[in-house]
């Protein structure tokens, strides 16, 4: 079974255009068992089977990287979750500094033994709620670019994170079939719109572009 969840990770990244090693490979591997291990007892996704998780966890994380670009880049993961996107972001592209920000302690638990597990660098958990970042002795944190799946409103996005994103930085969201709706409460905001093909999977996203 192990091998034929390695191909379809495979088959997905190759699907993607994602440069991958076998040590890319390795580490979602030992990001499956670790997720399911944890998720007994934490709740962390309500998704069971592998295959699944694969897809509607890793591949669509990495979906954003149609967007993002590599380099020494700082990203914000808004509402971390298990770790999406953030997490199969830093994986395939180790220079960029991640920030997971996750007010769940049981969530940022794991976010904290699954990043140490994993031995990635630069790399942040914040177990706060991203409204309350810069308030009191919190020094500030400023990023290029804050993403998140489809935790939030476009609208609420914008509000609640623009404080730490730097002017001229962009805010990418995940959304699915209800963006249209939402895009029509947004006036005097600067977007785009790119839509995607879920590797393995006939689902579509539509992945939205905030400038501020």
């Amino acid at each position: 079974m192990g091998k034929q969840l390695d191909e379809l990770l495979r088959d997905g990244l190759l699907d993607l255009g994602v440069a991958f090693s076998e040590n890319h490979v390795n580490s979602f591997m030992t990001y499956l068992t670790e997720l399911k291990k944890w998720n007994k007892t934490y709740n962390l996704t309500g998704l069971k089977k592998d295959e699944d998780i694969i897809i509607k966890h890793f591949l669509d994380s990495l979906l954003y990287l149609k967007v993002i670009p590599g380099g020494e880049i700082k990203v914000a993961d808004v509402g971390s979750g298990a770790g999406f996107p953030g997490i199969p972001i830093k994986i395939i592209h180790p220079e960029i500094e991640m920030y997971l920000i996750e007010p769940s302690g049981k969530k940022a638990a794991f976010l904290r033994h699954i990043t140490g597990t994993l031995r990635i660098e630069k790399i942040e958990v914040i177990e706060k709620r991203v409204e309350d970042l810069g308030k009191g002795q919190e020094s500030f944190l400023s990023v290029d670019i804050a993403v998140t799946r489809a935790l939030f409103s476009i609208k609420d996005f914008i509000k609640k994170t623009s404080h730490i994103v730097r002017k001229g930085g962009i805010l990418i969201l995940s959304k699915g079939p209800k963006v249209k709706e939402e895009l029509r409460k947004l006036t005097d905001i600067k977007y785009e719109i790119l839509i995607l093909t879920l590797p393995l999977a006939d689902i579509k996203r539509n992945i939205v572009i905030v400038n501020l």
